[in-house]
């Protein structure tokens, strides 16, 4: 069997960080992408096939672009997994909360996953997928008693965009996967959280090894189970 081959985006720590390492351990070969150098991931490099790219930003379309160029000659992707995303002040009203951090929530967690889905959409082998980091959070229907509001419309609005690339792409060779990682313990999830990272890495990584093949489009958690939107 040939090496099967993974981008993950925004991998310095957590989760991210997590996936690089459970990946690894199931002997993909791995790029990976920071803004800036992570000693953690560096760490990593000596366990498997490893490629670092510091200096990507997916807020910036001239780093996103950057990252295309850099890896162009590389083999395609078996999965690009957008992983980064943001709850500054999450707990804030809405109405409370400064609109230039509302907006940067938007970009970080809704367009710029989804621009640059666009982007690397081309760079993706038949029958892999795109994987974005989404959240139970982001369901409308879920969503009954409230709190972190601006986060919640953020990956709802991510979970619809993420709806209408796939319908703009119908004809694609590659499927899309929206992932809720559960209630992880990492800097956005907090420290009560129910989960450690290495237990929703390795169910998320051992979820999307099972769906390579498939098209369209489904909202998972890191068991497998479906989403309600």
């Amino acid at each position: 069997m040939s090496t099967q081959r993974v981008l993950v985006v925004g991998a310095s720590r957590g989760l991210g960080l997590g996936l690089v390492a459970r990946f690894l351990e199931r002997n993909w070969d791995v790029t990976a992408t920071v803004r800036r150098p992570s000693a953690g991931l560096t760490d990593l490099a000596a366990r498997g096939h490893l490629r670092i790219q510091a200096g990507v930003d997916i807020n910036d379309d001239e780093a996103v672009t950057a990252l295309r160029v850099a890896l162009a000659d590389a083999p395609d992707f078996d999965i690009v997994f957008v992983v980064v995303g943001v709850a500054t002040q999450a707990g804030t009203p809405i109405a409370a909360l400064p609109r230039s951090v509302a907006g940067m929530m938007f970009e970080t967690n809704a367009i710029s996953p989804i621009r640059f889905a666009e982007a690397f959409q081309k760079r993706v082998a038949p029958g892999g997928l795109i994987v974005l980091m989404t959240s139970k959070l982001g369901s409308v229907s879920l969503n009954r008693g409230g709190g972190w509001g601006s986060y919640r419309a953020s990956k709802a609005a991510l979970n619809t965009l993420a709806r209408s690339f796939v319908g703009q792409h119908a004809k694609a060779h590659w499927g899309v996967v929206l992932m809720h990682p559960g209630w992880v313990r990492t800097d956005l999830g907090g420290r009560r959280a129910t989960l450690d990272v290495e237990t929703s890495a390795r169910g998320i990584v051992t979820v999307l090894e099972g769906h390579l093949g498939r098209s369209g489009y489904v909202f998972l958690d890191y068991a497998g189970e479906t989403v309600p939107w």
